[in-house]
Parts: C-alpha cells; sequence; structure tokens
C-alpha cells in the first residue's frame, strides 16, 4: 500500500470515527501503531536510546493522538499530524531521559504550513458564493469561517453536536471551493 492509500485509509478511518463509529476508531489505532513504532525504534536508535524509550514514545503518541484526535483538521492530512505528534513525544522522552534531541529540518518539513496562494475575492463575490450553500451549512461558514465563533458555541446556537459542525463545515469549505473552481461568483 502507498503512503498517500495508507494515509487516506487513515483520514477516512478517523472522519468515521470523530462521527462516532468506535470499530473505524480501532482500525485507525491498529494501523497507525505500527507507523509510529517503526518512527520510534528508528529515531531512538539514531539517538541511542533504547528499546523500551522506543514503547515510551508509542504509547504516549497513541494517548496524544487519542487526546488531541478533535485538533485534526480534517481538510489537511493526516500523515503529517500523526508524525508531528509522534516526534514531539519523542522529544519529550528523550528530554526526560536527560538527552538532547534536535530534529533535523528535513523530518518536519511536510508538517510546516505553506503559505498559500493568495487570490483576491470581493465581498460581493463572497456574499454570491455563500447565498448558493444550503442555508445550515451559510449559517455554519458565516459563524465560524467570517464571525470567528468556535465550533462549541456554534454547536450550541445551532443545537447541533460538534461533531456535526465539523463535517458541515468541510463540506460547506468543499462546497465552496468546488463553486469558486467552477467559477459561480463570475455570474
Amino acid at each position: 500500500m502507498t503512503k498517500s492509500a495508507r494515509e487516506a485509509e487513515w483520514a477516512r478511518w478517523m472522519r468515521a470515527a470523530m462521527g462516532g463509529d468506535a470499530v473505524a476508531y480501532r482500525q485507525f489505532l491498529t494501523s497507525v501503531a505500527p507507523h509510529v513504532r517503526a518512527v520510534a525504534r528508528s529515531r531512538c536508535r539514531s539517538f541511542g536510546a533504547s528499546e523500551s524509550d522506543a514503547e515510551d514514545v508509542v504509547q504516549e503518541a497513541l494517548l496524544a493522538i487519542h487526546l488531541k484526535r478533535g485538533t485534526w483538521d480534517e481538510t489537511r492530512p493526516i500523515g503529517p499530524w500523526v508524525s508531528a505528534i509522534a516526534r514531539n513525544k519523542l522529544i519529550d522522552v528523550l528530554r526526560r531521559r536527560g538527552r538532547h534531541a534536535s530534529v533535523p529540518i528535513d523530518d518536519v518539513v511536510e508538517t510546516l504550513a505553506a503559505e498559500e496562494p493568495t487570490t483576491e475575492i470581493s465581498g460581493r463575490d463572497i456574499g454570491k458564493l455563500l447565498a448558493r450553500l444550503k442555508t445550515r451549512q451559510r449559517e455554519i461558514v458565516q459563524s465560524i469561517s467570517i464571525n470567528g465563533d468556535s465550533i462549541r458555541e456554534t454547536a450550541g446556537r445551532l443545537q447541533m453536536t460538534e461533531t456535526a459542525v465539523r463535517v458541515a463545515l468541510h463540506r460547506a469549505l468543499k462546497a465552496l471551493g468546488a463553486l469558486y473552481r467552477g467559477g459561480a461568483c463570475e455570474n
């Protein structure tokens, strides 16, 4: 299985898990654990750390993934998110053991935010695009992306679960992107 196919599968399972699918979440963790373990073992060897240090990294990384799963941005690849958590837990373990760790830039370059190309779009065009969304999607996009409300605040006001708001926001943004690329604001 290719790296991109593996990460697409992880993302699919994580999305389902965030929607409450416990079986998908178990599949996600079962699939991610060997990857995290391989990375931890390799890195621990390169820093002269023990096998037990590597297992500590794996356990801490899996726990952090569990606790921080709500922070994963579904619009971004999941692989760099998992790798960043594993890398941070490796550094934590090495620091606790009295080792100083430096991480080569090549290991983190894919997790660094790239500057997005910008194209100007007028407020009128934004209004046209938003008007093409379903009412609930429009309310969510306006609340979170325009007004700056949190997912929790939006969910409370619209009487939805936070997960449902995240899913609706993701779908709305995807629809907006398709409308924009299709020239919907040029009409």
